[in-house]
């Protein structure tokens, strides 16, 4: 039984490494067709894509809690579970000055009590969600931000986060699907 155990597990592994993280896999024949990986179509796995320095958005207050949301996004990115609570402290502080921030220093508090970094990435879902709306309610002073989407995320239900570079970071998978997404939109 516990060779069949082992057997099945490695089996899955295998199955969803496969699925996201070949790139020279043909996308007919992908379990998850249609969807892009960042070193995917149109460029080189070689060559890095160009990033942006930084954005800034147009509400000063929303900005600064938007810092904390880019090392929450690294820290989960890196599979760091004590920096994603420093972030999520800090969010947690800054959204108390935000107009109607009580929804996102909840979700920030969550994902501070979360006990792994797997139930940090959950909730983290939900988090880049509000701030989706936040970020294109408030705008952009400059530079550019992406809305990423992987549609492997929550157990193929798809989630999305934001960026300030282009280059897909997955922060739902981490090291193990690193690459795993796309670029829906770009906020200017």
């Amino acid at each position: 039984m516990k060779t069949i155990t082992n057997f099945v597990m490695i089996l899955v592994a295998a199955t969803l490494f496969a699925a996201c993280g070949n790139s020279e896999k043909p996308v007919a024949e992908d379990a998850h067709a249609g969807h892009k990986h960042a070193a995917g179509e149109g460029h080189d796995a070689t060559s890095p894509e160009k990033t942006t320095v930084g954005a800034s958005l147009k509400d000063d207050k929303l900005n600064a809690v938007y810092q904390h949301y880019v090392l929450l996004t690294n820290a989960l990115v890196n599979g760091d579970m004590v920096e994603a609570k420093v972030a999520v402290n800090a969010i947690e502080l800054g959204s108390k000055e935000l107009s109607n921030g009580s929804t996102l220093a909840t979700l920030a508090a969550k994902i501070g009590a979360a006990k792994d970094i797997d139930a940090q990435r959950t909730l983290y879902a939900d988090l880049s969600k509000d701030f989706i709306e936040r970020v294109k309610s408030s705008g952009l002073k400059s530079g550019e931000i992406y809305v990423e989407y992987c549609p492997m995320a929550l157990h193929d239900k798809g989630a999305a986060w934001l960026s300030n570079q282009k280059e897909i970071k997955n922060p739902y998978f981490g090291e193990s699907m690193m690459t795993c997404g796309e670029v829906k939109e770009t906020l200017k």
